[in-house]
């Protein structure tokens, strides 16, 4: 995670002209269970550019998208 919050800070803060840190200094693993449970977590960072006010709507953010579908 140290590795991977790294590179992306360093990518993003140049693509957007930020200022670090972007990243919070510590996060929270949480084993998904269930599809209602991903879902909810994938609405939650899907809004996350809306709420920092990069973006009104998260459809507008261009970072987005779906790599691996889990499936239940």
């Amino acid at each position: 995670m140290k590795t991977w919050k790294s590179v992306s800070a360093r990518r993003i803060t140049a693509a957007l002209g930020l200022s670090p840190p972007i990243w919070q200094p510590d996060y929270f693993d949480h084993f998904v269970r269930s599809a209602e449970a991903y879902s909810e977590k994938w609405d939650y960072v899907w809004h996350n550019p809306v709420r920092q006010g990069f973006v009104s709507r998260p459809e507008d953010w261009p970072w987005q998208g779906v790599i691996h579908d889990l499936q239940f």
